[in-house]
């Protein structure tokens, strides 16, 4: 027996009670269980999308494209996994990076000298420094012949450019037109740098017929399947960390730091650090594509790594829409697919058409075509009358839709303004 039942009243006292609740205590409550339960919708929508995609990409691909397509589908997800770095750092944190070409053909380049050593064989010289010279292999090509050296370098040494770069810039404020114009000079001096020297990178044909990746036989149709089947689960390891950094409070302060710097240095944190972070992430994932690109097309040269490939990437994560999640990749495979489609119809035409595609969406779109499921979503139905409004949702746990520009005071995490008072 309940102790309302035993007392006199006791319902009554109860109802009493709670009637003398304020009404904001009320809706506050009501607020942050509806923010919970949202919350847990979209974690949810999230796993099922993984869900989703995974299923396209493992099960759907493969049955349905012939082994030519699929080979092309696996060149476009390698563009799409430096889309999805361009993304955060472009979209979150304000870094118009007109360089990745360079990120990308670094993680190409070093994945081609280990290749290329290894078809030669053990203390042989691969086939094209036989023809252009005698003088041997150059020592810095030795390490490659390692496949642990080859990761580790795809890995580590685009991702410490990128940090050195990035702290070299960032610490002295160059944002802007001005680090877009330092990045793309970058793109333009690697490119030089790989034509100026045939005997080490091949010139401007570039390094090509590979015949093995890591003991496995390039020709095999089996082979290149799960060649396939890598690129497409490194993709969805990249979407799971980017979103990840996007909802959380690094998150926050990358989007704080695009929208108000000088804020959040004032609060105390170094945006240095916050957008170097990025930076290098985003180097990292373009350097992982770029050394699965090597194998699944068979070919790098530096018509792949200088100005125009990183333009033709910016063009992608623009038109699918920089600040969301997804929309860097499908931008990026549209963009690419268009590319080997369109071009063999209207050879001529197709780089009038990318460009006039591209004046389109940064004049009606500026978000791009991922920005349209907002603007739909926006129109929400009228709640019942007298209800609370449910309150705005925070980076830290809903999913990674990006405040819009000019909220300054929003931008910074509110633990970060009350601390600092």
């Amino acid at each position: 027996m309940s102790r309302e039942a035993r007392r006199p009243g006791g319902r009554e006292i109860s109802t009493a009670i709670t009637a003398r609740v304020p009404a904001g205590l009320r809706g506050l409550a009501s607020g942050r269980l509806s923010e919970a339960g949202r919350a847990r919708n979209q974690r949810w929508a999230v796993l099922g999308g993984f869900a989703i995609a995974a299923l396209v990409l493992f099960v759907l691909a493969p049955l349905v494209l012939s082994d030519f397509r699929l080979g092309l589908l696996g060149k476009y997800l390698c563009y799409a996994m430096a889309a999805v770095g361009i993304g955060l750092a472009w979209g979150r944190g304000g870094m118009l990076t007109l360089g990745q070409g360079v990120f990308f053909g670094l993680g190409a380049y070093l994945m081609a000298f280990h290749l290329k050593l290894v078809d030669a064989g053990a203390g042989k010289v691969p086939d094209f420094m036989a023809l252009i010279s005698s003088d041997g292999v150059p020592w810095w090509w030795e390490p490659f012949r390692s496949p642990l050296v080859t990761v580790l370098a795809v890995l580590l040494l685009p991702a410490g450019l990128a940090a050195l770069l990035g702290l070299a810039t960032f610490r002295r404020k160059v944002r802007g037109a001005y680090f877009a114009i330092l990045s793309q000079a970058l793109a333009a001096a690697f490119a030089i740098l790989l034509i100026g020297n045939p005997k080490q990178t091949g010139g401007s044909t570039g390094l090509n017929n590979f015949q093995g990746f890591f003991g496995f036989a390039l020709n095999d149709p089996a082979n290149r399947r799960m060649l396939f089947f890598i690129c497409a689960g490194s993709l969805l390891v990249m979407v799971a960390i980017a979103r990840q950094l996007m909802v959380s409070r690094y998150g926050e302060l990358l989007v704080a730091c695009r929208d108000a710097e000088e804020r959040v240095r004032f609060l105390g944190y170094d945006p240095a650090n916050i957008k170097t972070v990025a930076f290098v992430v985003a180097a990292a994932m373009a350097s992982v594509g770029g050394a699965l690109f090597v194998p699944i097309v068979g070919i790098v040269s530096p018509n792949d790594v200088g100005i125009v490939p990183s333009i033709g990437l910016l063009i992608g994560v623009a038109i699918g829409g920089r600040t969301t999640l997804l929309g860097p990749v499908l931008g990026a495979i549209g963009v690419a697919w268009a590319g080997s489609t369109l071009s063999e119809q209207f050879p001529s035409a197709w780089t009038y058409l990318q460009g006039l595609l591209f004046m389109l969406v940064i004049a009606f779109l500026p978000d791009g075509f991922g920005s349209l499921r907002r603007l739909f979503g926006s129109r929400r139905k009228p709640g019942p009358a007298g209800a609370e409004p449910d309150p705005p949702e925070r980076g830290g746990s809903g999913a990674p839709e990006v405040e819009p520009a000019g909220t300054d005071a929003d931008a910074v995490p509110a633990t970060s303004r009350g601390g600092n008072r």
